[in-house]
């Protein structure tokens, strides 16, 4: 039985794109779900803007996302010698000759074509001339496409797609400078890691005829080909910058996480019943290119946001603290002097959409706010409130006990005394603990603050109430 394998080959041409990282994602899990075989492969052959650091970003992209590879990477710049030994086959085979025209000559061919209403392309000129070649001009290689017949595509996703050979012209395999090109690249490629299902975006759609007419000229088997739907922007047009974030390590800077990725980028195209929330391990035993569907999917930034949220709600304290850890760290905050991470994450699990809402939320409990909001300072902040917060102080210092059920009987105790409303208490404590009014329960907060920076906090409040 043959093993499937799949490949995911992007362009180190700058960061991997979200609609990358779903392809990658579905050669993937289909690799996995069949007991097959998962190939990376960097496609590197654009020397002008291949870089070394957008080939980090792939690695790093790949390994945040846990994306295991079983082979690679392979790079197209270390291969030459095979392409070029291919395009040697097909040249003593007929399928490919060499091309002298010159720019000039392919710029008046297509202005020709297009005046004659016809679609500008190569007219096959040196296809089958058997002439003395110009001298000074270094040709070119073109595969020799069928003149007629047609190319049927068995698309595994969007079914049988037929062109006709004549609508193909004789394209480029090999530059005036000796390197090859796509299209012949890929179809080594394809052949020599014995890649059986190519899945990738239906951009590639138009690529895949002349691919195939390649492979039946070396006399290969055909992968099966897969094109997946385009990822769009809420607008309905192809997702790109202007719709927000479409690196995958942007998603990562900001606080996602990857299996909230990961699972909304399964739902773009893929569906399994009316499910939402999927581990990675169901996508595994689920997947299956049935499942694709043939229209574009949105890609809806609130439903991330959403599946984030489930995915923080449910993850476990040591998920938690490790998270919001690394997203204190890159923010400058030291943890090692304040309360126990894995509480603090805890407490505001239910409140944050990512790493970064809740490492936000997580400031006051690792530092005294260096500023208070200022609209919070004149709803909540007077003289008359400084007083009340010199009480909550005094009333808290007495305190042996500084656990939440301790903290919140010694507040209520405060409001009898003061005899005003929680409200004329609670809220200028708020502000004086965080600098705003937004915060988990008070009583959890201030316990978990703790008693001798809540102490210090509410000395410097009260101070800057009686400037008021």
């Amino acid at each position: 039985m043959t093993t499937v394998r799949t490949r995911f080959p992007p362009s180190p041409t700058g960061y991997l794109h979200i609609g990358s990282a779903r392809t990658a994602l579905f050669n993937y899990l289909f690799a996995r779900q069949h007991g097959g075989e998962f190939v990376l492969r960097v496609e590197d052959t654009d020397r002008e803007r291949s870089t070394d650091e957008a080939v980090q970003v792939i690695m790093d992209s790949m390994e945040w996302m846990g994306l295991e590879y079983d082979e690679g990477p392979f790079f197209q710049t270390q291969r030459f010698d095979r392409y070029r030994e291919v395009i040697d086959q097909l040249l003593e085979s007929g399928h490919a000759y060499r091309c002298y025209c010159t720019p000039e000559e392919l710029t008046a061919m297509r202005e020709t074509a297009m005046a004659n209403k016809e679609k500008p392309r190569y007219n096959g000129y040196w296809r089958d001339r058997t002439d003395t070649p110009p001298e000074g001009i270094d040709p070119v290689i073109r595969f020799k496409n069928p003149l007629d017949g047609v190319v049927v595509i068995e698309d595994a996703v969007k079914g049988p797609i037929t062109v006709a050979n004549a609508e193909l012209d004789d394209l480029v395999i090999m530059r005036s400078d000796g390197t090859p090109t796509y299209n012949l690249c890929v179809v080594v490629d394809d052949i020599d890691m014995a890649i059986t299902h190519v899945i990738r975006g239906d951009d590639h759609v138009n690529n895949t005829p002349r691919q195939i007419n390649i492979f039946k000229a070396l006399n290969a088997p055909l992968p099966v080909f897969a094109h997946l739907p385009m990822i769009l922007g809420e607008d309905g047009k192809r997702m790109s910058k202007r719709h927000g974030a479409v690196s995958v390590m942007q998603y990562a800077e900001d606080g996602y996480l990857r299996e909230a990725l990961l699972n909304h980028l399964v739902r773009l195209g893929w569906s399994h019943g009316d499910q939402e929330v999927f581990s990675l391990e169901e996508m595994k035993a689920l997947f299956s290119l049935d499942g694709v569907n043939k229209s574009g999917a949105v890609f809806d930034v609130k439903k991330l946001d959403w599946l984030n949220q489930q995915y923080i709600q449910s993850a476990s304290a040591e998920t938690l603290a490790s998270g919001l850890t690394e997203q204190l760290e890159k923010m400058g905050l030291s943890t090692a002097s304040g309360p126990d991470v894995a509480v603090v994450a805890d407490l505001l699990r239910d409140r944050a959409k990512t790493w970064l809402d809740m490492a936000e939320a997580a400031k006051p409990f690792y530092q005294a706010p260096a500023e208070y909001d200022a609209k919070a300072v004149k709803k909540q902040f007077s003289a008359e409130a400084g007083e009340r917060l010199q009480v909550v102080h005094d009333n808290l210092a007495a305190l042996s006990d500084f656990s939440p059920a301790s903290v919140d009987a010694c507040l209520q105790d405060t409001v009898a005394q003061l005899e005003v409303g929680f409200g004329k208490v609670g809220l200028p404590l708020r502000v004086a603990l965080t600098g705003n009014t937004a915060s988990p329960a008070l009583d959890q907060t201030v316990s978990v603050i703790g008693k001798e920076a809540v102490l210090q906090r509410l000395v410097a409040a009260v101070q800057y109430c009686q400037t008021l």
